[in-house]
């Protein structure tokens, strides 16, 4: 047995030998053997399947469609086929071509599309997909049904509601005088603003409010400035660089009279703040922390002990008292008489009160203009106080308005000259202020900057050679 396989593998090795299930095809390739596989999981159905003629096919079948726009073997032989006759005589022109000046001729080429227009152009005959979407109709069921109530009651002769509204609306006036249009050149002819004009709607007001169309009307709030104050204060006359003397000294004493309020501002937050002498510990007020609690068990029991004798008392005198003032028969009645008299005496004042008020109707008129002039004159100052309010800032946010300090020079100072004039303060914190103090923006504050990691300093080692 292993001389016959030693036999046959010598024989299999030698060259142009084929057995009858040889591993080689005729043109000499190596033929895989199938691998013989579960296919009862779908992991080795995936792995293992050989669908290349399933795609060849479907390929094939996807390259027809895109060529000819459909299967070959459906076409009809009249768009497969044609009948060659050979080419065409070209007919002979007629006249000549007119030659350019310069004495070249140039060949006739035909105009042929840019490679990008190819590009662009589609080179399947494949329709594209129908958009369902396209077609569908938001609510098509219920539409359709309106649609079969409204033809069943128009058979009836029964007019909706909404078309009988619009047939007793009365029609609008459209007769629109036509304005006379006057020459450009007329030198005379109004001044015609392009922004302050409103555009004139024609339109019917009901079809504009039913069809949502209609402009909201522009609240009359809004074109009022929130502020009477000038975009652009000017600073006083002793802010100049050459100013009178006492214009420059009043301003000196608007300064000095900021400052000292600023000063009593910071004496009063410090005398808040300041500890009160009395409020502080000393040795008598430590000692009795110290015992409280152990003294006053004794003195407690005491005066339960007479809390409660003086309760008994106490009940014994209010029951003598209340057996002793038992009221008689005739006392109820004399109590009951009196309470009668009291009753007339004061309906009979009050008459009386009454009759003299009659007698001073004058005193009453007096009394009357004058609270009249007392309300019309809290109303003016309460509408004073407004007017005086709308130049000042309003609180707009958490921030209050702080007024920037005021740009002043000493007497020594003084630049005397524009040429030796030096430039204070920034265009861009008064006109910040400004926006502020016009109510235009709310007090705002710088915000801190927060290192988020902390900074490490470290000696390079070029540093370190030099030191």
């Amino acid at each position: 047995m292993a001389a016959r396989r030693r036999v046959k593998r010598v024989a299999a090795s030698q060259p142009g030998f084929l057995t009858l299930k040889s591993s080689l095809d005729p043109s000499g390739l190596a033929i895989s053997r199938r691998k013989r596989v579960n296919k009862n999981k779908k992991k080795n159905w995936n792995k293992y399947s050989d669908i290349n003629d399933v795609e060849d096919f479907l390929g094939d079948i996807r390259l027809q469609e895109r060529t000819t726009g459909g299967l070959l073997s459906e076409k009809t032989d009249e768009s497969l086929f044609y009948v060659d006759l050979g080419q065409p005589e070209k007919p002979e022109p007629e006249a000549e071509s007119v030659q350019p000046d310069d004495g070249k001729k140039r060949k006739g080429k035909t105009s042929r599309p840019l490679r990008i227009d190819l590009i662009l152009q589609r080179d399947s005959l494949v329709p594209p997909p129908k958009d369902i979407l396209a077609y569908q109709q938001p609510n098509a069921k219920k539409l359709r049904r309106i649609a079969q109530k409204a033809e069943q009651l128009a058979a009836k002769g029964v007019v909706p509601r909404r078309q009988k509204l619009l047939l007793n609306r009365r029609t609008a006036d459209r007769t629109v005088k036509k304005a006379v249009a006057e020459a450009n050149n007329n030198p005379e002819r109004d001044y015609y603003d392009i922004w302050g004009q409103e555009a004139k709607v024609s339109a019917d007001p009901w079809y504009l409010q039913q069809t949502g169309k209609k402009l909201v009307k522009r609240p009359e709030k809004l074109n009022e400035k929130p502020s009477v104050l000038p975009a652009v204060e000017v600073i006083a006359p002793g802010g100049s660089y050459n100013p009178d003397f006492f214009s420059h000294q009043a301003l000196l004493q608007e300064a000095h009279e900021v400052e000292v309020q600023k000063k009593k501002q910071e004496e009063k937050l410090e005398r808040q703040l300041a500890v009160n002498k009395e409020d502080k510990a000393t040795e008598e007020t430590n000692f009795h922390e110290v015992v409280e609690g152990l003294v006053e068990e004794e003195e407690e029991e005491d005066d339960e002990e007479k809390a409660s004798c003086s309760k008994e008392d106490h009940e014994a005198a209010l029951a003598a008292i209340a057996v002793s003032q038992k009221k008689t028969e005739k006392q109820i009645k004399k109590e009951k008489a009196e309470k009668i008299k009291e009753q007339q005496r004061l309906n009979s004042r009050r008459q009386t009160e009454q009759q003299q008020q009659l007698f001073q109707l004058r005193s009453i008129k007096a009394s009357i203009r004058q609270q009249e002039e007392k309300t019309k004159s809290k109303r003016m100052q309460r509408k004073a106080k407004q007017e005086a309010q709308k130049a000042q800032p309003r609180r707009l946010g958490k921030l209050k308005f702080q007024a920037p300090d005021l740009d002043v020079q000493l007497s020594d100072e003084l630049a005397g000259s524009l040429r030796r004039l030096k430039p204070e303060g920034s265009i861009l914190k008064d006109r910040f202020k400004s926006l502020q103090k016009r109510n235009l923006i709310e007090p705002r504050e710088r915000a801190k900057f927060k290192r988020r990691l902390k900074v490490k300093y470290v000696e390079k080692r070029a540093f370190k050679e030099i030191t």
